[in-house]
């Protein structure tokens, strides 16, 4: 829990934030991304990182709870074998339950304005906990939470949509050509992820595809490369499997004990550096890490026992609508492995009045991006782009995304 600047912390928003896919989460959130601290790249050797104050820390402006989720990723654990079996909605229920002590023991925060945040696949599981909360209020659960709305960037929302989006983007970044894109929406019918393995036109199209793009760093298309480093192979030029654009685009191997010398910087080899910090027994005690709770911290822990029983969260977008929440949605727009026009698609599908339409948002007098503002009623969703963001934005344009966020939490207009 932090808090400085302009408020209080009795005063100041609350905000949980939770991150990345179903088996990854940890220390790469707090120091990389919106927290308190970042790697000193510049002074950091590689078996001995450091680090420093971030500026663009989003506790400037918030009080944050950072947490480990689902049960298995970063620090956290189970007492049982039973309690490592995990879903999308046991996820949801887990960090309801969670929320729910936390502000028993601290109800100094009970006033406080609550906010939802996360990004990447916390864009299904934040949709069932807002639901969640709101539900617990209205039958007088207590302790009550003071839920104001919730932020999502990058979000995972329809598994499906998003993955389909993917090579219409690719269109639109120059990454395919015209007459590619034309052939396979006309051979595909506009259909990529459940494609007809006898549809042979639409699978050479498709191939033609992951052949122009499999070097291409997914997370920010115009970022090197970085996948040497990673264990997982690449899709095969003539199996094309959407499935694969799930995968985490920047997976490292967690063995890596030192970086190498790489010919030119890659953003991977940043990565390595939490796997160092965070397995420092040093740095787990002033953690407070229970000893013997984990054998190891990863960056992702693929022996996870997880159910996605959750393929869509945009139903449960439709019924907040109702509940007059203050939404942001945000996207890098380089972001390739959730597009952002996937995500402005099904914002537009749930039939909102535009009160502001599509124009430009501004940081130090620069072009941040671009914005939309939808309603209905006292329903508000903030739709904006983060320019030369990737997969999530905050890691490739933290002060812009500072802005937003402070922004955003204060009611005022990008």
């Amino acid at each position: 829990m932090m808090s400085s600047d302009g408020y209080t912390a009795s005063d100041g928003p609350l905000a949980q934030q939770s991150s990345t896919n179903s088996e990854s989460y940890g220390p790469i959130n707090q120091t990389i991304l919106t927290g308190p601290l970042s790697f000193d790249y510049e002074r950091s050797k590689s078996n001995s990182p450091k680090l420093k104050l971030n500026p663009y820390s989003w506790t400037k402006v918030a009080n944050i709870i950072f947490v480990d989720e689902p049960v298995g990723t970063g620090f956290s654990y189970a007492k049982s074998s039973e309690g490592y079996n995990i879903s999308d909605t046991l996820a949801a229920a887990e960090l309801y339950e969670f929320l729910l002590k936390w502000l028993k023991l601290h109800p100094k925060f009970l006033t406080n304005s609550l906010y939802i945040m996360g990004d990447s696949y916390s864009g299904i599981i934040i949709p069932i906990l807002v639901q969640k909360i709101s539900d617990g209020n209205e039958v007088g659960q207590e302790p009550r939470m003071n839920l104001k709305g919730y932020a999502i960037g990058n979000p995972v929302t329809n598994t499906h949509d998003d993955l389909n989006a993917r090579i219409p983007f690719a269109h639109l970044k120059t990454l395919i050509s015209e007459e590619l894109y034309e052939s396979a929406k006309n051979n595909c019918k506009g259909e990529y992820r459940n494609v007809d393995p006898s549809n042979a036109a639409c699978v050479d199209d498709l191939n033609i595809f992951t052949e122009c793009t499999v070097k291409i760093y997914t997370a920010q298309i115009l970022e090197p490369d970085c996948q040497k480093l990673s264990p997982k192979p690449r899709p095969s030029v003539s199996n094309w499997d959407p499935d694969t654009l799930m995968e985490d685009p920047v997976d490292l191997l967690q063995s890596i004990t030192h970086l190498p010398e790489p010919r030119r910087w890659c953003r991977n080899y940043n990565y390595l550096y939490s796997y160092i910090w965070a397995n420092d027994k040093i740095v787990q005690q002033a953690l407070h890490i229970r000893e013997g709770s984990i054998s190891e911290w990863v960056r992702c822990n693929e022996s996870l026992v997880y159910t996605y029983d959750v393929s869509s969260s945009l139903n449960y977008h439709r019924n907040l609508i109702k509940k007059g929440y203050q939404v942001l949605i945000y996207s890098g727009d380089h972001d390739m492995v959730i597009p952002y026009i996937a995500t402005h698609a099904w914002i537009v599908s749930l039939n909102l009045t535009i009160a502001h339409d599509w124009r430009p948002w501004f940081v130090d007098g620069q072009v941040a991006g671009f914005t939309m503002q939808y309603t209905s009623k006292k329903y508000c969703l903030t739709f904006a782009t983060v320019k030369g963001g990737g997969h999530t934005a905050p890691e490739y344009k933290p002060n812009e995304c500072l802005a937003m966020i402070d922004r955003w939490l204060s009611y005022y207009p990008l």
